[in-house]
């Protein structure tokens, strides 16, 4: 069995948004925008585009439908495929993650000991301007 393909950041943000609850468009914007700390602001053409193709990829399905101030307001929905999408990906950025944690550990312990240039052990305590030396 070959290994899923990693999900680009925008679609694993917008499954992300839908992991809580069905959500419409513009909530989906808002939150994709939250959980990306506004790194990254999807275009209603772009949400859109994707929310066809994971449709299609059967990762997420209309939910519903309601009219608001005389326009109509499509929810979605995370189907079952599209959470167990969101759970590989999530396992899968977890143990990069945990890897580069602990080779960043190692180096940083090796350079604390080693008195390196940058490391906590090589650099000058800072006071503040005015307080004794």
């Amino acid at each position: 069995m070959t290994a899923p393909t990693p999900l680009r950041e925008p679609t694993f943000l917008i499954l992300t948004a839908l992991a809580r609850e069905p959500m419409h468009g513009y909530g989906i914007v808002t939150e994709v925008a939250a959980l990306s700390e506004g790194r990254l602001s999807l275009r209603p053409g772009t949400l859109y585009g994707a929310l066809d193709r994971l449709a299609d990829e059967g990762l997420v399905a209309p939910d519903r439908e309601e009219v608001v101030d005389g326009r109509l307001r499509r929810y979605y929905r995370l189907t079952d495929a599209g959470t167990a999408a969101l759970t590989a990906e999530t396992e899968r950025l977890r143990r990069n993650v945990e890897a580069a944690s602990q080779r960043l550990r190692a180096r940083l312990g090796r350079a604390a000991r080693a008195g390196a240039p940058g490391s906590a052990a090589a650099r000058p305590t800072l006071r503040p301007a005015g307080g004794p030396a």
